[in-house]
């Protein structure tokens, strides 16, 4: 099984890169970082993180050539399991509001929307629970009350309420986890998240939509 993490110049790689690289022993995994749309369509999984802003992460996605063309016929035209991380998941949506209206992949309908926690620091950072909305393969072994580690000052609020798989308490329901079909989105950091975000990991190189 090869994994593509996607290199867009959106952020340090290594944590996640190894991560996967650990997890992936077990399941016969060759994790490749990768800017080439080419090594990226041939992929059996897909991983694509981001931090900072919305609209410059998705610039500097479309500024790969051919990547996002590549990444749209492998995960909605031939179904190769993906999993965006924190910006990542965020462009899934279909709009960002983050600065200016930006256009997401629109994979899973939504908007990206500030953080509204009256009283409460943003940006949303550090541990905290997760509640799980809808059973998943890759939220397998997962339970309401896990830990995991956030960095965020904006959320996914999803079109379809079936969309949202997870949830964190943060002065009020902050999204954590969206799925679809073959596609997952974390807006957490499992590479950051100790045992729970190995799990994750694990169980989405072993998931089989």
């Amino acid at each position: 099984m090869r994994v593509a993490l996607i290199d867009y110049d959106s952020g340090n790689l290594h944590s996640a890169e190894k991560a996967f690289q650990l997890m992936g022993r077990d399941a016969g995994a060759e994790v490749i970082v990768t800017s080439d749309p080419e090594v990226a369509a041939r992929a059996d999984r897909i991983v694509l993180p981001g931090d900072g802003a919305f609209p410059a992460c998705r610039t500097a996605l479309g500024e790969v050539d051919g990547m996002a063309e590549a990444l749209r016929e492998a995960v909605l035209g031939r179904a190769i399991p993906f999993m965006g991380i924190c910006v990542g998941m965020q462009m899934l949506a279909t709009t960002g509001h983050e600065y200016r209206e930006t256009s997401g992949l629109d994979w899973i309908g939504g908007e990206i929307r500030p953080i509204a926690a009256p009283g409460l620091k943003v940006p949303h950072m550090g541990w905290n629970d997760l509640v799980i909305d809808h059973a998943h393969p890759v939220l397998d072994g997962i339970v309401t009350g896990d830990h995991a580690y956030f960095v965020h000052s904006w959320q996914f609020q999803v079109t379809d309420p079936a969309h949202l798989l997870a949830h964190a308490d943060y002065g009020g329901p902050v999204t954590a986890v969206v799925g679809r079909d073959n596609i997952v989105g974390t807006q957490f950091h499992p590479e950051k998240s100790q045992a729970l975000g190995l799990r994750l990991i694990a169980n989405f190189l072993r998931w089989t939509p």
